[in-house]
């Protein structure tokens, strides 16, 4: 359906209440936000000139959702089930959505991580429909035209991605934007920002995957990537037009090289409304599983000693957050830095290696640490044992990192340390939680980045709190909307962190579960938006949201009667005649 032939009427809140329509007939039955399936009334039928192309019978859309739940059923593989749900969600908007709100747990490892790498893998295999915008050198010169047709959808988020750091799997060439598209989604299911609000963008600098490049099916921009300053002039384009044509949109940069995560993430943070997921999102989901584990364990921050195995885009994003939040316990930013270390694949980061100026923030002055003699002393174990870490991270992606060893020197250091194995897939994780388990008799409090079966304690099953962005991001988005932030500062993170923590039943910290379960995931969005927007009021940069007639006027009451009412549900609109 052309974009002129359509429209939104919002509510006093910038919520959509109805879909109005030029169209008739089977444009509207092809424009997924305007489709409703078998669920059309008669009376739309008849104004929409759909009368005849639809069987005489009107599904609900609960019986629509148990139908295609079914349907998910008899997949053989979720590859399979993936697939299904795409093109349900190119057809149906809502009712896709629908199906995967019915169960958040089951649907969200098929719609996102692990199984949206294998279809970023087999992206040009798979295609169907396009969905977002692929900006690549032929293009991009044109790319604020480009983005004013879709004006009229009041685009509200962005997930923007060059597509070299996908997941753990690389440079995935045009591939990558099923994972904006997946982010998306779950922005929707979390915060209640309507998918038509929502814009995937490839930034298609080319790939370096030669796989890709040797497939004579490959829908990317076949070329090797833009380095230097073509790649800075690209990305300068994409951020001019996008500012210029959304202002007021929050733009969340995705799966970038460690080194472009940070640079990119630095050079707009006062000049858009942005962050970076991988960097700023995972450091305060971790921060979540830490804040529980104080309240455990009844210590403070403080009285802790980090390592970060890993000192990739996710790890120096975690010791960033540890930092934000050591600093608001009162340290000064040297005494937080201070207890915070980073090991990479050649060992303790320190200043007298030739660093990335990524690392260089959390590199330890080899001189000021006395216990350090030699090379040896570079490697996790001895870190681990001579710096006496209570709190262990790994983001490395090396399967079994953490070994026996490495547990039995975190409990010598404490009486229940934490170690949060982050790395995923399953296979590249530090240590799995039944090894941990075993090795620590129970004494290890423990949250992973990839899902993971229960463990057995005691006689019980205890859940395995999984720490998934998905907790942060949605919510920091809808927070940062809501409020009318001008732009997004990392005590937004560590506010997002304290609400995630704090979401964490006490029966399940008796447990030493770290993290909520995924089937609250709206509630908890809702409560990370609150303290969100909470913190751009303290912090004076919250304003009027450009999406809405109503002024919230810094008043916290307010922004919570805002939040609960622009929030979209799955739920079919009423389509009228415009």
């Amino acid at each position: 359906m052309p974009r002129d032939n359509y429209t939104f009427a919002y509510g006093p809140y910038g919520n959509t209440e109805k879909i109005l329509t030029r169209a008739r007939g089977i444009e509207v039955y092809e424009n997924s936000f305007s489709n409703k399936g078998t669920s059309f009334t008669l009376e739309e039928r008849r104004l929409l000139e759909l009368e005849g192309a639809l069987p005489p019978a009107v599904r609900p859309l609960a019986s629509q959702v148990a139908n295609c739940q079914r349907r998910v059923a008899e997949k053989a593989s979720d590859i399979e089930r993936f697939v299904y749900i795409r093109e349900l969600f190119d057809r149906n908007v809502t009712l896709a959505h629908a199906l995967i709100a019915s169960d958040i747990t089951r649907y969200l490892p098929i719609i996102y991580t692990p199984t949206v790498g294998l279809a970023c893998r087999h992206y040009s295999s798979l295609f169907r429909k396009a969905n977002g915008l692929h900006f690549y050198p032929g293009n991009i010169e044109r790319a604020e035209a480009i983005l004013r047709r879709y004006a009229h959808r009041q685009i509200r988020v962005a997930v923007v991605t060059d597509n070299q750091g996908i997941l753990g799997i690389g440079d995935q060439g045009a591939g990558g934007i099923a994972i904006c598209v997946g982010k998306l989604m779950l922005y929707t299911q979390g915060a209640g920002i309507a998918p038509w609000h929502c814009l995937p963008v490839s930034l298609d600098v080319g790939t370096d995957n030669h796989e890709l490049l040797a497939d004579p099916d490959y829908l990317g921009w076949r070329h090797e990537r833009l380095r230097g300053t073509a790649y800075i002039d690209f990305v300068q384009r994409f951020a001019r037009a996008f500012k210029a044509v959304f202002p007021h949109a929050l733009c969340q940069w995705e799966d970038f090289s460690k080194q472009n995560a940070f640079a990119i993430r630095n050079a707009y943070l006062h000049e858009m409304i942005s962050f970076n997921d991988d960097i700023q999102g995972t450091g305060a989901v971790a921060m979540a599983a830490i804040l529980a584990a104080m309240r455990i364990k009844g210590e403070s921050l403080i009285d802790q000693v980090f390592l970060v195995h890993g000192a990739g885009a996710g790890g120096v994003g975690i010791a960033e957050q540890l930092e934000t939040a050591l600093t608001a316990e009162g340290l000064s930013v040297a005494q937080a830095r201070a207890r915070i270390f980073t090991v990479d694949r050649r060992g303790l980061v320190t200043r007298d290696r030739d660093l990335e100026p990524y690392k260089q923030s959390f590199a330890k002055d080899p001189a000021a640490l006395p216990w350090f003699k030699d090379a040896e002393d570079r490697r996790l174990l001895q870190v681990v044992r001579k710096a006496r870490v209570t709190v262990l991270i790994g983001t490395s992606g090396q399967g079994g990192g953490f070994d026996r060893q490495v547990v039995a020197a975190m409990l010598a250091n404490s009486a229940r340390p934490v170690i949060l194995p982050l790395s995923n897939p399953t296979d590249k994780t530090e240590a799995t939680p039944g090894d941990i388990e075993a090795w620590g008799d129970g004494r290890v409090l423990v949250a992973t980045g990839s899902p993971f079966p229960p463990v057995a304690r005691g006689g019980e099953s205890v859940r395995v709190g999984q720490c998934n962005n998905v907790f942060v991001f949605p919510g920091v988005g809808l927070g940062v909307l809501a409020s009318g932030a001008s732009e997004v500062l990392p005590e937004f993170f560590t506010a997002a962190a304290h609400a995630v923590a704090a979401m964490v039943r006490d029966e399940d910290l008796r447990q030493g579960i770290l993290l909520p379960e995924v089937r609250q995931l709206r509630v908890i969005c809702r409560q990370v938006a609150l303290a969100v927007g909470k913190a751009a009021i303290r912090a004076g940069v919250a304003g009027r949201c450009a999406f809405s007639a109503f002024q919230h006027q810094n008043d916290p009451a307010r922004l919570a009667e805002l939040l609960d009412g622009m929030a979209w549900l799955p739920d079919y609109l009423p389509v009228e005649s415009l």
